[in-house]
């Protein structure tokens, strides 16, 4: 099951050309970069891990192309998230965010039905990778 969180979920992943091309875009919009990681793609796990700090005021996309080719030499197997901040109106708002790196095996969801007062049913998703502790999910 393929994870879609993010701008360009929807689409075939993004080659590393098409990823410093949008990684270029956002710096110059004036937004700062950050890199995340995880293990526990849950759609509501919205706080992932940060891969070092936020970049402010680059000039290309190099700088933070080597910081995606870390995490990605780092975290291999986790799915990885390029975030991009604009500070414009004094709060740090997310404006650009996608998946740039997924793991060779996407395991999916298990979907729960819990039937509760009345007739009401209520669902729960679980991610399947996290029937196993953290750091041996992939």
């Amino acid at each position: 099951m393929r994870i879609t969180q993010g701008t360009f979920s929807f689409l075939p992943d993004l080659t590393d050309v098409e990823i410093e091309a949008q990684i270029q875009y956002a710096i110059d919009q004036g937004w700062a970069c950050a890199i995340e990681y995880t293990d526990d793609p849950h759609p509501r796990n919205t706080y992932w891990e940060m891969y070092g700090m936020p970049m402010f005021g680059l000039a290309d996309a190099a700088g933070v192309m080597m910081e995606v080719h870390g995490c990605r030499d780092t975290f291999p197997n986790h799915y990885i998230k390029l975030n991009a901040f604009d500070s414009t109106r004094g709060v740090e708002s997310v404006r650009l965010s996608f998946i740039i790196n997924r793991p060779k095996e996407e395991p999916g969801f298990a979907l729960s039905r819990q039937e509760t007062d009345g007739r009401h049913i209520r669902y729960t998703m679980s991610s399947y990778a996290a029937d196993r502790p953290a750091g041996k999910r992939y």
